[in-house]
C-alpha cells in the first residue's frame, strides 16, 4: 500500500473547482458514506490518532480488480469542503450535516469550587453561568442555502493533483449533467433588537440564495438582508418574530487587555457554544478582507472560536457585546488560540447606518499610512517617535484641504492617541462624510492640530440613502448609478451596477453576478436607480432586465417573476 507521507507533497497539491476550494492536505469532513464510497473506488482515507489531519491512500491490491469511476470520485471531491484559514464559516453538501465532524472523549475530573465575583478574580475559578444564560436566547445559528452552478466543464486535466493524474491520465472528459445540490453555509448571528435584526458577517451570508436562523429554543425564520458591508465584513438581517431576546453594545474602546470575553456561536453546527478566553490584544490587522476600502482593527482573543463562530457574539462578563467574531489565525482550519472579532464601536456604526441610511456612510482623511516603528524611523532619519506616519496625501483630499501633509507623523485623532495603522482606521470607521475631527500630528518634533472635515470616497460630504428601500430588499442587491466614465467607455447613456447580491429575487430566480450593469427593463431604457426602480415598482409578473458586463462582450438578459 503506497502511503504518502509527505506533507510537504500534501500541501502543494491542492485542487480548486468552481466555487470550492478542496485542500487535500487538510483534513476531511464528510459522512460514513463518503468514505465507503472511497473504500470502494480503492482510496483508504487514514486518521491520525490526533485527528488533525488525514492521509489519502491508494490500495494497489484493490485498484487491479477494480474499475476507476471518475464521475463517482469527482462527485465525491465536489461535495467536500475545507475552511481557509482566513475564513471562519463552513459550507457543506447537502446530505452531510450529520457526522461532520470526528471526535475523541477526554475524560477530566470535576471541580465544585466556583467564585461567582467574577470580576475580582484573584486566581481562582471563575464562574460563567450567569454572563452564559444572558446571551445564549439572543445568539442564532444561521444557515444559507447556495445554488450549485454549473461551470464543471472548465476543469482541466492540469487542475488534479499529480497523484490523481497518475491513475487517470490526461486524457478525461467531465462528466455530463453532473448532478448539482445545493450547498449550505453555516454560521452565527446576534439579535439586537425586539424587532428582530440581527448582525453577523458580510461572509456568512454571501452568495446564498436563501437564509434561515435557528433560535436557541430550536424556532426557526426566514431572514432577510437589510444591508451588508464587505468592507467591515458585516451584515444586518432581520426576522419576524416575538418576544425575541435581544442584546446591546458596549464601548469598545473601554475593553483592556487580560480582561475576560465569551465567544458565543455555532462551531461545526453545534449550537449554542459558549467558551472563554481574554482579550489578547487590540487594533490587530491581519490583512484577510480583499475589499479596496476594507477597515480592519479587529480585538484579538483565545477564546476557542472555530468554523461557525462567524458573526456570533464575543461578549464581556456583563453579557455585553464586545466584538463579533469575525476570523481566526490557523494552519490546521480549526482553534490555534488566535480568534478576532469586529469592534463594537465599528459594529454599532455599520448598523446605524444600515437601518438610517440602507449604506454605509464612510468618511475618510485620503491619505496612505504606515505605523512607525524603529526601522522606519531610520530609513526617514528621524527620532522614533510613536505614531501613524503619513505616506501620502490625496490630491484635494479632506486632509489635503486641512493642512496635513506626507511626513507628518499622526499622534492623535479625535482626541484619542494613536499609536498603530489600524487604531487610526477604527477611529475613523466610526465618523461619517461631513464629520470634523481634531488631528494632532507631529512634524518636525513639533506637534500641530488640525480641523478635518471628513468627506466621502467621491470628495464631497453628501449622503448616499437607498430609496425605496422594501423593493431593493425584495431584489436582494445593492445598486448604484452607474459613473459617467465608465458608461462613456461602454457607449452607455447610462445604467445601474448591481454593487453585490444577497438572498432575494435576483438571485434565487437568475444567474446574475455582481457587476451587471442594467441599461432596460422590460425595454424600457434606465440610467439611474430611481428610473429602474419606477419602472419595477408597479410590476406584477414576467420581468426582463438588460444590461452588460464590464467583462463580457454583448448585451445579457435576465428573465424573473415578481410576486404580486
Amino acid at each position: 500500500m503506497n502511503h504518502r507521507n509527505d506533507k510537504d507533497y500534501w500541501s502543494k497539491n491542492n485542487l480548486s473547482f468552481p466555487l470550492y476550494y478542496l485542500n487535500i492536505g487538510e483534513r476531511f469532513s464528510f459522512t460514513k458514506t463518503f468514505q465507503n464510497r472511497f473504500e470502494e473506488l480503492g482510496i483508504e482515507i487514514i486518521w491520525r490518532q490526533n485527528f488533525k489531519k488525514s492521509i489519502l491512500s491508494f490500495n494497489t491490491k484493490i485498484m487491479k480488480n477494480i474499475r476507476f469511476s471518475l464521475n463517482a470520485l469527482l462527485i465525491i471531491l465536489m461535495s467536500m469542503l475545507t475552511t481557509s484559514c482566513k475564513e471562519v464559516s463552513d459550507l457543506e453538501a447537502a446530505g452531510t450535516e450529520n457526522e461532520q465532524v470526528q471526535f475523541y472523549a477526554e475524560n477530566r475530573g470535576t471541580d465544585d469550587s466556583k467564585q461567582k465575583d467574577n470580576k475580582d478574580f484573584k486566581g481562582g475559578p471563575v464562574d460563567f453561568t450567569d454572563t452564559a444564560k444572558k446571551v445564549l436566547d439572543a445568539v442564532v445559528h444561521i444557515r444559507s442555502t447556495q445554488s450549485q452552478r454549473s461551470g464543471n466543464q472548465d476543469i482541466q486535466p492540469q487542475q488534479l493533483p499529480d497523484f490523481f493524474r497518475e491513475f487517470f491520465g490526461d486524457r478525461f472528459q467531465m462528466p455530463e449533467n453532473m448532478p448539482q445540490q445545493p450547498m449550505y453555509g453555516s454560521g452565527s448571528g446576534v439579535i439586537i433588537d425586539e424587532k428582530g435584526h440581527i448582525v453577523t458577517n458580510n461572509h456568512v451570508i454571501n452568495n446564498a440564495s436563501e437564509l434561515e436562523v435557528t433560535l436557541h429554543n430550536n424556532e426557526t425564520y426566514k431572514a432577510v438582508v437589510i444591508g451588508a458591508d464587505p468592507a467591515t465584513d458585516l451584515a444586518l438581517l432581520q426576522i419576524k418574530g416575538d418576544n425575541l431576546k435581544s442584546l446591546s453594545f458596549v464601548n469598545s474602546d473601554d475593553v483592556e487587555i487580560g480582561e475576560w470575553v465569551l465567544a458565543v456561536g455555532n462551531p461545526y453546527s453545534l449550537y449554542s457554544t459558549v467558551t472563554a478566553g481574554i482579550v489578547s490584544a487590540k487594533a490587530r490587522n491581519i490583512n484577510m478582507n480583499p475589499e479596496k476600502l476594507a477597515v480592519e482593527s479587529f480585538i484579538q482573543t483565545d477564546a476557542a472560536i472555530n468554523p461557525g463562530n462567524s458573526g456570533g457574539a464575543l461578549v464581556d462578563l456583563d453579557g455585553k457585546i464586545v466584538g463579533i467574531n469575525s476570523a481566526i489565525a490557523t494552519r490546521t482550519g480549526s482553534y490555534t488560540g488566535y480568534g478576532f472579532a469586529i469592534p463594537s464601536n465599528i459594529v454599532t456604526k455599520v448598523v446605524s447606518d444600515l437601518l438610517k441610511y440602507g449604506s454605509v456612510q464612510r468618511g475618510m482623511l485620503g491619505v496612505t499610512i504606515t505605523t512607525m516603528n524603529g526601522n522606519l524611523a531610520k530609513e526617514k532619519k528621524i527620532d522614533f517617535v510613536k505614531g501613524v506616519w503619513v505616506e501620502t496625501v490625496g490630491e484635494e483630499s479632506a486632509a489635503e484641504k486641512a493642512g496635513i501633509e506626507a511626513g507628518d507623523i499622526i499622534v492623535k485623532a479625535d482626541g484619542i492617541n494613536v499609536t498603530t495603522s489600524p487604531r487610526l482606521q477604527e477611529i475613523i470607521a466610526q465618523h461619517r462624510p461631513g464629520d470634523k475631527i481634531s488631528v494632532v500630528v507631529n512634524r518636525k518634533g513639533k506637534e500641530k492640530e488640525f480641523q478635518v472635515t471628513l468627506e466621502n470616497v467621491k470628495g464631497t460630504t453628501s449622503f448616499t440613502k437607498k430609496e425605496n428601500v422594501e423593493m431593493l430588499n425584495y431584489l436582494g442587491a445593492d445598486f448604484e448609478t452607474l459613473d459617467k466614465e465608465t458608461a462613456k467607455k461602454l457607449n452607455l447613456d447610462g445604467g445601474v451596477r448591481v454593487v453585490n447580491l444577497y438572498p432575494g429575487v435576483l438571485r434565487q430566480k437568475t444567474q446574475m453576478r455582481a457587476g451587471f450593469i442594467i441599461t432596460h427593463v422590460d425595454g424600457k431604457k434606465v440610467t439611474d436607480i430611481k428610473e429602474m426602480v419606477t419602472a419595477l415598482e408597479n410590476k406584477k409578473g414576467g420581468v426582463m432586465l438588460e444590461g452588460v458586463y464590464e467583462d463580457m462582450p454583448g448585451k445579457q438578459y435576465y428573465a424573473f417573476g415578481l410576486d404580486s
